[in-house]
């Protein structure tokens, strides 16, 4: 049973942001039909920094389309440009937020499966999207970051599509628990002990938290 939508798929090249014109593939337009996912993310998607930008682990952008109306309650100057994608959104999703999926859980779109490995943890080029450096705090505090997906299934997707949840093997740790460690540091040993053997967590941040599992 579908536990959510794409309601638009969103990709774009690299290109200059702000008024320092620093490289970015943060501007994206939505797109028709069915787009090719691959390994490192959608066809016609470019990021510009590959240091902390971009990977498997970093393939694809989701982000939960309900969150667009916080957004333009908390910042009514920037109410005409929230909406799908401008956050550097690959999918807009409605049906589902932080709250609801699990790091690892493997969603069904299309002919792609791809699985939840991270949420976003943003930098200043979101300040510069919208030349406003309030945005990237008030990400952390809200919460309202999205997720990374990796690629299991290379395939195609568009928007329309259903999104089915074929797994889910941490149903007790949702995206929101780690979202609220991450920028708040109020977790556990033990917590820290679960993300350091999850699988399914991105890499950089496995590391991360075997790292504070080996601190006296």
């Amino acid at each position: 049973m579908p536990i959510a939508i794409v309601r638009s798929v969103h990709v774009g090249r690299a290109a200059p942001l702000g008024p320092l014109n620093v490289p970015s593939g943060f501007l994206k337009h939505a797109v028709e039909g069915i787009v090719a996912v691959g390994d490192l993310g959608l066809s016609g998607d470019e990021q510009a920094d590959l240091r902390v930008h971009g990977g498997p682990d970093k393939a694809v952008y989701g982000y939960a389309i309900t969150h667009y109306d916080a957004w333009r309650h908390d910042f009514p100057e920037h109410a005409g440009v929230f909406g799908p994608g401008s956050l550097g959104e690959n999918l807009a999703i409605h049906g589902v937020d932080e709250a609801d999926i699990c790091i690892g859980d493997i969603h069904a779109i299309g002919t792609t499966q791809l699985e939840v490995c991270q949420p976003r943890q943003p930098c200043f080029k979101l300040a510069l999207r919208f030349d406003d450096e309030r945005l990237p705090l008030a990400m952390v505090m809200n919460g309202r970051s999205g997720w990374y997906y990796r690629t299991l299934q290379t395939g195609g997707l568009s928007a329309g599509d259903s999104i089915a949840l074929k797994d889910r093997p941490n149903p007790d740790f949702p995206l929101s628990r780690l979202v609220e460690i991450l920028h708040r540091r109020n977790g556990t040993r033990e917590e820290f002990v679960r993300l350091a053997e999850m699988a399914a967590l991105a890499a950089v941040l496995r590391n991360l938290f075997q790292a504070l599992v080996a601190r006296p």
